[in-house]
């Protein structure tokens, strides 16, 4: 672990690229080999806003990564936060429970008031209204939504107190497991089950994209499921049952625009209906 530790601390930008692009890229393949949904789109012209998305969210949060850095430090150099506040544990231990606890303040909290407060929801909607969920779709957030992101995570590495080595090691898991549970490709119903009893799985996380509440207001999780079985936030349904958008925004054309997802976010809120 302090081996695995070592190297996330100084983790070169240049791997951390490998890895988003590598994840996208083995994903992007395997939708092609055993898709879970055969979509009558052009995979590209769906990919444009959303890796055009991706590119933003690299610029913003690099762009600040001074702040996460700097608060890293001084945590670590102040002994502050959760985890440095329990008694000494295992190295393993401590930074499971650092990446546990990043994935509840900076992925799970985060999530859930993007949904509960309607500003932000009409900001986060950017990631919902996409009707051809796929690998690519992970990354399909509004510029406004990757500040409020980086807000979070930001609290989340001053109140669990995460050095700058778990920080890089949450987010780099982070990034293929959402990769992952938005990829469109199909696997066994029964291995889905059982990896969602630990972890976020494919399934546990398309139904998070169902068009109407309240499935749209579940499983927000983002690598851990246990933040949703914990709080109740947990839903189940069929995969052939999901059927993939926002009923507000229900323009499958003007949501694949970037111009109208770039203005999406400053419409008038609009009262989602419930099944």
């Amino acid at each position: 672990m302090e081996t695995i530790l070592n190297y996330f601390e100084t983790i070169p930008s240049t791997h951390r690229s490998i890895l988003l692009i590598g994840g996208i890229t083995l994903f992007w393949v395997l939708e092609g080999i055993v898709p879970l949904v055969n979509f009558k789109y052009k995979k590209w012209q769906h990919a444009v806003p959303n890796l055009f998305f991706t590119l933003t969210t690299i610029i913003i949060n690099f762009a600040l990564a001074g702040l996460l850095v700097f608060t890293a430090l001084w945590v670590k150099q102040n002994n502050f936060g959760i985890i440095n506040w329990l008694p000494e544990m295992p190295l393993w231990l401590y930074a499971l429970l650092g990446v546990l606890l990043l994935d509840f303040f900076g992925a799970y909290l985060a999530h859930y008031v993007e949904h509960k407060v309607k500003p932000l929801w009409m900001i986060h909607l950017v990631h919902h209204s996409d009707h051809n969920v796929d690998t690519t779709t992970a990354n399909r957030h509004h510029p406004l939504e990757s500040f409020i992101r980086f807000a979070f995570t930001l609290f989340g590495v001053f109140i669990v107190g995460t050095p700058i080595a778990i920080v890089f090691l949450y987010q780099s898991l982070s990034l293929v497991a959402t990769q992952f549970t938005h990829a469109n490709i199909k696997m066994s119903k029964r291995v889905d089950k059982i990896i969602s009893y630990v972890l976020i799985s494919p399934d546990m996380h398309k139904i998070h994209h169902h068009y109407k509440l309240p499935y749209t207001d579940s499983n927000y999780g983002n690598i851990f499921s246990v933040w949703d079985r914990i709080f109740g936030t947990y839903m189940y349904m069929d995969r052939e049952d999901v059927v993939y958008g926002v009923d507000t925004f229900p323009n499958e054309k003007e949501n694949a625009s970037l111009k109208h997802l770039l203005k999406q976010p400053f419409h008038k809120y609009r009262k989602p209906t419930t099944l």
